[in-house]
């Protein structure tokens, strides 16, 4: 019989990962560097790589391959490098400076030197329309259309690519902003249109205003991307389904992503939650905190009892983005992180990243500057051999080069500078899952590290050590996780009614109405796949009547049908406030403020992976390294990952090295594998390890 695959394809800062799988769950991985003025020419260029590892042409992939799950950072590059397009905005008169005036706070609002964010939209392109709706969705001023006319024609001749409309009380009543789009549709018929009432028809103006107008802003660079790709796949053969992950985790499909652009801005790292979710379930390990250490950031993000919070605070380049999307800590440290010495005579290592372009020193591609890579390559951990982006092999004397003018702006020498940027990317990287632990009331000796993304394994284990977390577990598709991972996501589809009632007016039928008027909904944007099983997930975002924040509150195993659901729903509330902050008020009155369905679609993965047999004794090592230890120079073992099987045991110090990866072990440390292959690392105690300079000859790192 005939293999057929599905894809996951990750578009990084430095490297395009890809994943095929066949229908017995068998996995070919591949990386190319990605390309970041036109990504779509990146993903073909992997795919043809890809096709040649499975021994076949791109069109004989493409054409067995039933679909391709796409996770971009179009949406990301274009916010944070602010090279969205030109946009306006048509909101309501007396309204237009929401934007500018945010909530009235700075991100450092203790810093009175601090300058007020440079909005997206600037003041004369955001445009005050007649209208006016009351809080009940009623209208008050009814929609003045020759203003709006003649606010559409400045825009026009403004030469405005986008145009964002965002009224009052829109979550309510979306006649007026459904009118002023066709009308934006007449007069600029080239604009990308973003709505509220459709981005984001929920209660709170500066978040909803703001979410609409970065979908606007990166819309069409999104659109752009989508098409392109759409476009190359096609020309190359490739007729089936092409889904795209978004923050929340779940996939959707092209026409709605383009749609909702807003939602591809955070969905970098979802699918590697997505994968970690599936791996935390395949070690039957309910509690995992994820370390995706890529070329240019860390996410860190917990699962607890199998589940991963979802939430609507996140924002992206100083931009509100009040989507949900997975509650993830982004830390600027990655591969790439550059070391320099600062002005004063500080030392630090990122935020800045070399990037793909010139990228680390040992790359090869004209990068003069430090980084976290190079420092691995100099101290031994890395052959030069390693996956360097294209390049045949990782470039030693650059990256020496590099590290003595370091060296000698910190007045120390290569070895004990290579040292240094690697114990403070540690350092760093310990107190982001502090940041995520800790300050939350979370124990982190009680959870597993997952470690994934391709910079990962040589650091790890000495940042799990570091805060006294015991076991670190990598998959064999570490470096690709992201990718893998998004094969096990999901259809996922959200409809929010804001106010669904006011707090007299809450009983059980108008609560059951309104969600079952929103499953409708939902239910009505899912597109139709042959098999596919839906499941229904209700929410909802409630608050005690004095309180000007809300927590998400799941509802999935409530019966609907039973009487007391409003009871039943509250008494809900209550025990997850005391959840998360440990107390409740069960005499004050509760608000539900927004009442929300998650219709899921349950796309068949075949098997997601698939167990080895286990093999007795020792493994033979592939080679010997000298590496930099605490203690010294040291001749370590390095071990073939793709020879290990379960039942094999490696006691550290060693090296573990697969295609695109490299673990490193400390002393004590040792590793078994798991059923599915995968490294399964028991960490030494701190004291066993503890870090101190050793100034020694250099010796040259050799390759494995």
């Amino acid at each position: 019989m005939t293999q057929t695959y599905r894809i996951g394809i990750d578009v990084g800062g430095t490297f395009t990962d890809f994943v095929a799988m066949d229908t017995d769950g068998v996995t070919t991985i591949c990386k190319s560097q990605s390309t970041p003025s036109d990504q779509s020419v990146g993903v073909l260029t992997g795919l043809r790589d890809l096709a040649g590892r499975l021994g076949l042409t791109l069109a004989e992939l493409l054409a067995r391959t039933d679909r391709i799950v796409h996770g971009t950072t179009v949406a990301t590059n274009a916010l944070l490098e602010r090279k969205g397009r030109k946009t306006g905005l048509l909101t309501t008169a007396g309204h237009r400076d929401i934007l500018e005036m945010r909530e009235g706070l700075k991100p450092d609002r203790y810093n009175l030197r601090m300058a007020s964010p440079e909005p997206l939209v600037p003041r004369d392109l955001r445009r005050p329309v007649i209208e006016r709706l009351a809080q009940d969705g009623s209208v008050l001023t009814p929609l003045d259309e020759d203003n709006l006319r003649a606010e559409c024609a400045y825009l026009r001749d403004q030469g405005v690519e986008a145009v964002a409309i965002c009224f009052l009380h829109a979550y309510r009543n979306s006649e007026h902003e459904r009118r002023a789009a066709e009308v934006v549709a007449e007069m600029i018929p080239q604009a990308y249109i973003s709505t509220s009432s459709e981005v984001l028809p929920q209660i709170k103006e500066y978040e909803r205003l703001s979410t609409t107008v970065v979908n606007a802003y990166v819309g069409p660079i999104v659109k752009l991307y989508m098409q392109r790709l759409t476009d190359r796949l096609s020309a190359a053969g490739y007729s089936g389904p092409i889904f795209i992950i978004l923050s929340h985790g779940g996939v959707t499909m092209v026409k709605d992503a383009i749609a909702l652009a807003a939602g591809t801005c955070l969905s970098g790292p979802a699918g590697g939650i997505a994968g970690a979710r599936a791996c935390a379930k395949m070690l039957d390990e309910p509690n995992v905190i994820t370390f995706d250490m890529g070329g240019t950031s860390t996410e860190v993000s917990l699962i607890t009892q199998g589940e991963v919070a979802l939430t609507s605070e996140r924002g992206l380049a100083g931009e509100r983005i009040a989507l949900r999307s997975f509650d993830i800590l982004s830390i600027a440290a990655g591969g790439g992180s550059i070391a320099q010495m600062r002005p004063g005579g500080g030392f630090s290592v990122g935020p800045e990243s070399a990037g793909a372009e010139p990228g680390p020193a040992c790359f090869g591609r004209g990068g003069q500057a430090v980084t976290v890579t190079d420092s691995n390559l100099v101290l031994g951990y890395l052959g030069t051999n390693a996956l360097s982006g294209g390049c045949s092999t990782l470039d030693t004397v650059g990256a020496e080069g590099a590290m003595d003018r370091l060296a000698a702006a910190m007045g120390l020498d290569r070895l004990a500078a290579a040292a240094g940027v690697r114990r403070l990317i540690n350092i760093r990287m310990a107190d982001g899952i502090r940041l995520m632990t800790l300050r939350r009331g979370v124990d982190p000796r009680n959870f597993t590290l997952l470690s994934f993304g391709g910079a990962a394994g040589l650091h790890a284990v000495e940042v799990a050590r570091e805060i006294d977390i015991p076991r670190v577990v990598v998959p064999t598709v570490a470096s690709v996780l992201c990718a893998w991972g998004m094969l096990a996501s999901e259809l996922r589809y959200e409809v929010t009614r804001s106010r669904p009632a006011d707090r007299s007016g809450m009983t059980d039928q108008t609560i059951r109405n309104v969600y079952a008027e929103i499953e409708a909904q939902a239910r009505a944007q899912m597109p139709s796949l042959k098999g596919m099983e839906l499941q229904v997930e209700r929410s909802a975002e409630m608050r005690y009547g004095e309180q000007i924040f809300e927590i998400d509150v799941p509802l999935s195993d409530i019966d609907f049908d039973a009487p007391g659901l409003v009871e039943a729903i509250t008494a809900r509330f209550h025990a997850r406030h005391e959840e998360l902050y440990t107390y409740a008020s069960p005499g004050q009155e509760v608000d539900l403020v927004n009442a929300r369905v998650a219709i899921i679609g349950a796309v068949d993965r075949g098997d997601v992976s698939h167990r080895l047999s286990p093999m007795m004794g020792n493994p033979v090592p592939a080679g010997t390294r000298d590496v930099h230890l605490p203690t010294g120079i040291e001749e370590v073992p390095v071990y073939d990952m793709a020879g290990l099987a379960p039942g094999h045991n490696i006691v550290g110090p060693a090296l573990v090295s697969s295609e695109t990866t490299t673990i490193l072990l400390g002393r004590g440390d040792r590793a078994g594998l798991t059923p599915y292959g995968w490294l399964d690392i028991a960490v030494a105690p701190k004291a066993s390890s503890t870090f101190k300079t050793v100034t020694t000859d250099h010796h040259q790192p050799a390759d494995a």
